[in-house]
């Protein structure tokens, strides 16, 4: 039997990984290629939970010269010296920042332990000065430049974004300790900072006109995640060891793995990426699961597409420019950035200097319309996945009224807590709805005499959905006919079902149904 293999769940301190003897995927190479670019200023941001903290963790042990920990890595057949450089490591990962004082704790935290370990004696309370006078004294005592690296350089941004008072006294403490990154270039080798979004009017990059942003430079769009070829390297053993728990064959594990957490793409020349932590959460359970989903984050996203007010059909088929999704400007946010920034969205495609976005994987699917879907309808919340599979059964079997009146009672009772106007909510409610059918189904079907509100198709049928607020289903069945909308798909050779609804504004509810076959 071979050795046991440890998949490092959630693990992001590249020493504690090593000494274990744990399973680590091969990053050190993009160090070379950073030291490469000859430049003194990154900044990479990629979705939570995707490696950016053990990338910088591995970062801090490769310039404080810790080559031991290196051994087998492609970092040990670089070229470098490894003399010790003097690294400030600021993680900003630990809070939630709740509170106005959570940031000025860490933040006085850190500024503490640089000094005791510089022997610095502050005479000022300014954080800015302080962090100013700790670069210049590690270089002078080292006589080598300085390393920064900050994880999660904007935490305490994106935890604040629906809280703008909070938001605009995070940022100005932000500033005082990033504002140092230019005014003490003199005593800095190179400052890395990871993030999940650039921030407009912060002094980091507002402030620095040569900070690198590598987040969409294809020779960097690997440098989280794991690729296809690095599942293969890496985790073979872990897929056939499920395949004989299952009862089936390692392809077919491999084919699930990939229709689960496959499909992130982070520039327009960019391998499929899986997700790491349900990866390693897959290996080390031995179980599938929508695991980065169910780990956190959806809360942000609640409040901002209450924000937003947002027709989720138009993000799921978004199109944006790189400069779109490359920053947030708080007064001004985009929803389709923060969705692909947080992971929700990626990149489908790229035509024309313009990329088009899409859910990545079944995991994202799942997990994020099922989360929302209870928002906009009566759905039990965790039962979710029950209600859909009985949704699957009536129309696949053409049970019409039943799939109606399980309908009725999703909209019974709504108190929309989204605040969205009444169509918009129907229409958005119905399409996460049949996205998590997993059928064919389409919004807005245009035809040549109009547009379907409603196009779905199953194995045996095509159902033709006309909604009416606060009229009658015959009215709504009556333009389904006289507009032919069922004649381009006469020749499919399913069975056509048009099913005319009303909706009541007053009720909130579907208060009527007329059916012709």
């Amino acid at each position: 039997m071979g050795k046991k293999v440890i998949y490092p769940v959630g693990e992001q301190s590249f020493v504690a990984l090593r000494e274990r003897g744990a399973l680590y995927v091969d990053k050190t190479e993009y160090v070379e290629k950073l030291l490469d670019k000859g430049g003194k200023y990154f900044f990479l941001g990629r979705p939570r939970r995707f490696g950016k903290s053990l990338f910088l963790s591995m970062m801090r042990c490769f310039f404080e010269g810790r080559r031991e920990l290196f051994k087998g890595l492609y970092a040990d057949t670089m070229e470098w010296d490894w003399e010790p450089y003097p690294v400030l490591y600021l993680d900003l990962n630990t809070e939630s920042y709740a509170t106005d004082e959570a940031l000025a704790q860490v933040i006085e935290n850190k500024l503490r332990i640089w000094e005791d370990l510089y022997d610095i004696r502050p005479y000022t309370d300014s954080i800015s000065v302080r962090f100013e006078n700790i670069i210049r004294i590690a270089y002078e005592k080292t006589g080598k430049h300085v390393i920064i690296l900050v994880d999660e350089y904007d935490k305490a941004l994106v935890n604040n974004l629906h809280d703008s008072e909070r938001f605009v006294r995070m940022r100005e403490q932000l500033t005082a300790v990033y504002s140092n990154f230019k005014s003490s270039a003199q005593y800095i080798r190179m400052v890395f900072l990871t993030g999940v979004s650039r921030f407009a009017h912060l002094s980091v990059f507002s402030g620095l006109n040569n900070i690198m942003d590598i987040s969409f430079l294809p020779e960097f769009s690997a440098i989280c995640g794991i690729t296809e070829q690095e599942l293969c390297d890496y985790f073979r053993d872990g897929m056939e060891m499920m395949a004989g728990i299952e009862g089936v064959s390692a392809e077919e594990i491999h084919e699930e793995l990939k229709r689960r957490y496959d499909g992130y793409h982070f520039s327009r020349r960019c391998p499929d990426i899986y997700n790491p932590y349900s990866l390693l959460n897959v290996m080390d359970r031995k179980e599938f699961g929508n695991f980065w989903i169910g780990s956190g984050g959806m809360t942000l996203l609640e409040h901002q597409l209450k924000r937003f007010d947002t027709d989720l059909k138009s993000l799921f088929e978004a199109r944006c420019s790189q400069s779109m999704l490359e920053g947030l400007d708080f007064d001004s946010p985009n929803p389709e950035a923060l969705l692909y920034q947080t992971g929700y969205l990626t990149i489908k495609s790229y035509r024309n200097n313009i990329y088009t976005l899409g859910l990545p994987n079944g995991e994202v699917k799942d997990g994020f319309l099922g989360y929302l879907l209870p928002r906009y309808a009566n759905v039990p919340r965790g039962d979710t996945e029950f209600f859909i599979g009985e949704f699957v059964e009536e129309l696949d079997g053409g049970d019409v009224d039943s799939f109606m009146r399980r309908l009725q009672s999703m909209f019974s009772s709504v108190s929309y807590r989204m605040e969205m106007d009444c169509e918009k909510n129907l229409h958005n409610a119905l399409l996460m709805l049949m996205i998590l059918l997993g059928m064919h189904v389409e919004t807005e079907y245009c035809t040549s005499e109009g547009p379907i509100d409603l196009f779905v198709r199953t194995a045996r049928y095509l159902y033709i959905i006309e909604l009416k607020l606060d009229r009658s289903p015959e009215e709504a069945l009556r333009q389904i006919e006289e507009r032919h909308y069922a004649l381009p798909f006469a020749a499919e050779g399913r069975e056509t079902v048009s099913i005319g609804v009303n909706f009541s504004t007053s009720t909130r509810t579907i208060t009527g149904w007329s059916v012709a076959r």
